[in-house]
């Protein structure tokens, strides 16, 4: 069985120590290809410079998290142009709104969001989008650019069915995460990903963080990683009456297509 983990926040302070041991359980437990999230400029240089590290294994995103989106500079934009130019990327993101918390003030987080799309447009890069409580707000902004942007993604999806219609009907692929396997908050998205189609269907940890519940014996660590896609593709498959075989097979596919990355194993081959 092969995976690809399509949001790992690898740069992330809480993996400094073990980053070696973290990939090596990953490539241990069939995680063949991790897409590193960069989500501020220190995490998206991070992102660029473990992909370099890792080639083959590892592959970086560039972009900033509506959070913090008062940082948009244009340090951060020559980042994200420089790398895209020098083919270091495999999307833009994560980037997107955020309305549940308000971390940043809405009008900002419009900004900075079509600031980026406009990236991914210019470079031919599809997009890594993060939207919470801010549908819609976050659609009519991603239609303004999706006839000029090549792919987009959907991560972390927990919205409702109405919304996940809306996202497969423009286009968007879906990110799943071991939000599924939480059987207090996950039960919509275990009732709606059958709805997903087979082509439009990947899987993601969004390490450090979304530890799957499904996980036997209990970790003794909140520090959830790579290694534990696997609990959520089973989840994925029971949810879609699929087998894992299947959903590994189709997510894994899906990722080297959409990141353009098909081919790509942990030897670099």
């Amino acid at each position: 069985m092969e995976l690809t983990d399509i949001g790992a926040n690898l740069a992330h302070e809480s993996f400094a120590d073990d980053l070696d041991d973290v990939l090596a359980r990953a490539e241990a437990a069939g995680v063949r290809r991790l897409v590193i999230t960069g989500s501020d400029l220190d995490s998206s240089q991070a992102a660029v410079d473990l992909a370099g590290r890792y080639p083959g294994q590892c592959f970086a995103t560039a972009g900033l998290h509506p959070h913090h989106a008062l940082d948009w500079s244009p340090a951060h934009e020559q980042l994200m142009r420089d790398s895209a130019s020098a083919q270091r990327l495999v999307a833009i993101g994560e980037t997107g709104l955020d309305f549940f918390r308000d971390i940043a003030p809405r009008d900002a987080q419009e900004r900075v969001f079509a600031a980026q799309l406009a990236v991914a447009c210019d470079h031919g890069l599809p997009v890594f989008l993060h939207q919470r409580d801010a549908h819609a707000r976050f659609l009519p902004i991603l239609r303004e650019h999706l006839p000029h942007l090549t792919r987009a993604v959907v991560h972390c999806f927990t919205d409702s069915a109405q919304a996940l219609d809306a996202y497969l009907d423009a286009g968007c692929y879906i990110g799943v995460t071991g939000w599924i396997c939480d059987e207090r908050r996950g039960r919509d998205l275990y009732a709606n990903v059958a709805r997903i189609p087979d082509d439009r269907l990947m899987i993601e940890t969004d390490c450090p963080y979304l530890m799957p519940r499904t996980i036997r014996p209990k970790p003794k660590t909140r520090r959830n990683e790579p290694a534990n896609l696997p609990w959520v593709a089973e989840t994925v498959a029971a949810a879609r009456g699929q087998s894992v075989a299947q959903v590994a097979a189709l997510t894994h596919a899906n990722a080297g297509r959409f990141f353009a990355i098909e081919g790509s194993d942990a030897q670099g081959q």
